[in-house]
């Protein structure tokens, strides 16, 4: 069967919180809150078919298609979801929604506080994964879907899918978490606090009051540094070597003369057109505090007991950001409560990134576990 590309996706606005504020772990509460989402497919008749998209850090609500017949830039996750693809439009319904805390529609730092009439900046409350969970179980409500036949994600979104397990077992059949972890390591959060110090460092980031001057430096050295952890040695070398961008030999300067200093500056150039400083700010810090165990004093086992669904974990030999063993970890933790979990290492060398660019795998695993629900569910 051929493989399509599903054509314009136009985003949708879901607004609440005027009688029903969104309860967050800070201990304040955010009213007026905005969700940017946008759906692939058709919900059928008994409404059994519906898939809840997780994006990462860097991605939002455009997994699939396209915004407009100019648009050259498909969706971030659109080699899995269209006709015929690994989440199949032919027979599934998606929902893809930006956090709150983002930068592409839904409420954040640089959103209007209408309290004040004033960008909300550094005033944004800070977030956590299970603040932007229950924020898209709202949106759930507003679709009408009491059950998604499955959840999946990768990276940050992984995180999301545990949260939702944990949090919400009673609305999902089935979950894939992809390239993820229970909690954010040491050096995770070591990494983000150095990205975050770029950017709280230039002096345009002003306390975060930035109006005609953005710290684009400031994001676009986070950026280069979260990109490298994205990557493999192996990917690297195979990729750039020691190769020279421009010259034969050594500039004996402080410009770009090696390949993969030109390719993380072009990295670091293209986020700052579509991401926002003080968003990354919060969304990383909300990474940082992801710690299902730590809910119940470390013991993981016990953090997973409400979920009653079957699972799938995916993670990648090369992955050093969130390495094999913490999805074993998972695993482990999962079995001890009986869950029915699904768990495969893949072999890649792309890192990180492979939950990206790994399509042909995650097409045959994904497209098994989630059609197994389907035909499971519809049989019962």
């Amino acid at each position: 069967m051929k493989k399509e590309n599903i054509g314009i996706i136009k985003p949708q606005i879901f607004k609440f919180g005027n009688n029903d504020a969104l309860q967050l772990d800070c201990g304040k509460k955010l009213e007026n809150v905005e969700i940017c989402y946008e759906t692939y497919g058709k919900l059928n008749d008994k409404a059994d078919n519906a898939i809840l998209i997780l994006h990462p850090l860097s991605g939002d609500a455009h997994a699939a298609g396209i915004r407009n017949a100019e648009d050259e830039k498909f969706g971030w996750w659109n080699e899995m979801i269209g006709p015929n693809k690994a989440f199949d439009t032919n027979k599934y319904f998606m929902v893809s929604s930006n956090v709150i805390g983002g930068c592409s529609g839904s409420t954040g730092p640089r959103s209007i506080n209408l309290e004040t009439g004033k960008l909300y900046n550094t005033d944004f409350p800070v977030l956590t994964i299970g603040d932007m969970v229950r924020a898209q179980h709202k949106l759930m409500q507003h679709l009408k879907i009491e059950k998604w036949l499955s959840i999946a994600g990768g990276s940050m979104g992984g995180m999301q899918v545990l949260e939702w397990a944990v949090s919400y077992p009673e609305c999902m059949e089935s979950s894939i978490a992809i390239a993820t972890t229970s909690r954010l390591s040491p050096q995770g959060i070591a990494f983000d606090w150095v990205g975050r110090q770029a950017i709280m460092n230039d002096e345009n980031w002003n306390s975060g009051e930035y109006y005609k001057n953005s710290p684009e430096g400031g994001l676009s050295v986070a950026r280069m540094l979260a990109h490298i952890t994205y990557l493999s040695e192996e990917s690297m070398s195979e990729k750039f070597g020691r190769n020279l961008q421009k010259t034969e030999d050594y500039s004996f300067g402080f410009d770009k003369d090696f390949a993969v200093e030109s390719y993380l500056q072009y990295q670091g150039n293209r986020f700052v057109e579509r991401f926002d400083a003080n968003s990354y700010l919060y969304i990383t810090r909300a990474i940082d505090y992801f710690d299902l165990s730590r809910r119940t004093k470390g013991d993981l086992a016990k953090a997973f007991e409400p979920v009653n669904s079957p699972m799938m974990l995916i993670s990648f030999t090369s992955d050093w950001l969130f390495p094999p063993s913490h999805s074993q970890e998972i695993v482990k933790a999962l079995i001890k409560n009986e869950v029915d979990v699904t768990y495969c290492n893949v072999e890649s060398s792309y890192g990180h990134d492979a939950f990206l660019l790994e399509v042909d795998v995650l097409d045959k695993l994904v497209r098994g576990f989630v059609d197994n629900q389907y035909k499971s569910n519809s049989n019962e």
